[in-house]
């Protein structure tokens, strides 16, 4: 089964950017859906951004027009470019492949 593996995070400023990085132990050509979920201290996990292994892209309403979601097969990688950050994107952002295979997590904090 393949494994992810999450990268990237850190501690921004508010307005600042962050790359995300999911690198999974084998080929993701065969996942059909690649996705970011995030949760909050006290918040339930919510879906992000998703991608199809046709290239279809879906995003939450929050992130729409912020957030970029893309998979490179070559490398087996996803990742979640993310600019104009906000304080309420801090959260731990977690890669998934159909929501079966979960990385395990990597923090992003936003300071105002």
């Amino acid at each position: 089964q393949v494994q992810l593996v999450e990268s990237g995070g850190g501690l921004v400023q508010a307005g600042g950017s962050l790359r995300l990085s999911c690198a999974a132990s084998g080929s993701i050509f065969g996942i059909r859906t690649m996705g970011w979920y995030r949760q909050a201290p006290g918040k339930q996990r919510e879906p992000v951004a998703t991608v199809t292994s046709g290239g279809t892209t879906n995003y939450a309403d929050s992130v729409k027009g912020r957030f970029t979601i893309f998979r490179d097969n070559a490398k087996n990688t996803v990742y979640l470019q993310m600019n104009d950050l906000k304080p309420e994107d801090t959260a731990v952002y977690s890669c998934t492949g159909n929501r079966i295979v979960w990385g395990q997590g990597t923090q992003v904090t936003v300071s105002s």
